[in-house]
């Protein structure tokens, strides 16, 4: 750690979709990162892990999971380029339930033609679910890409009840989900796991540890 930066605090919590790792600075959530996913993330020997400065964010997380919260109130720091930083503020624009294309968040940020540039921002998203780049589909419906793998997103727009077109849930990409009911039922499953377990913090570090702060 270099002298006089913030330290890095970290944990993990088990959810509907698989377990998260959260890291921040111990003000504000900087990474949310899918360990269930293709590439889970090792915290480094300089991070420490501490799960109290994260209480805000893991109730907010059970609350969305549960269906009881729509838009996260909590304070972030991304770091990342003036365009990435623009293309996550508008992420965190699109209601819940609802999905734009690449082109169409291009075009509200004044830059049509862009479809491609927002995509590469998008997936660089280090605050996925917090700042919902899973709302943001191809121009034909269809899902593309997803750093938590497209099982993840489909299970996250299906617990919104996101409008989207037949092919979107594919049975040639989901066979077990091919009709309607079936993502009724895979929302209702992870809503239910969420008000069965909650979201709570999985690390050695328990709420109530000494402040490594101190």
């Amino acid at each position: 750690m270099v002298p006089g930066s913030e330290p890095t605090y970290w944990c993990e919590t088990d959810t509907p979709v698989g377990r998260l790792l959260l890291a921040g600075d111990g003000h504000a959530l900087r990474r949310v990162h899918f360990q269930s996913g293709p590439h889970p993330m090792r915290p480094t020997p300089e991070w420490r892990a501490y799960a109290a400065p994260f209480a805000p964010a893991l109730a907010q997380l059970n609350e969305y999971f549960s269906g009881r919260r729509r838009a996260f109130r909590l304070p972030l720091a991304p770091e990342g380029t003036a365009f990435q930083l623009a293309v996550w503020e508008a992420l965190k624009a699109i209601p819940y339930g609802q999905t734009v294309s690449y082109g169409e968040l291009a075009r509200r940020l004044g830059n049509v033609g862009g479809a491609r540039a927002v995509g590469l921002a998008n997936g660089a998203n280090p605050l996925p679910i917090i700042v919902p780049c899973h709302r943001v589909i191809g121009a034909d419906g269809s899902l593309t890409g997803f750093g938590g793998g497209l099982y993840i997103k489909r299970t996250l727009l299906c617990l919104e009840g996101a409008a989207c077109v037949a092919d979107l849930f594919s049975a040639h990409e989901w066979p077990q989900a091919a009709s309607g009911a079936a993502m009724a039922r895979d929302a209702a499953v992870a809503r239910d796991a969420a008000v069965a377990r909650g979201a709570g913090a999985t690390t050695g570090a328990d709420l109530a540890d000494p402040d490594p702060r101190a």
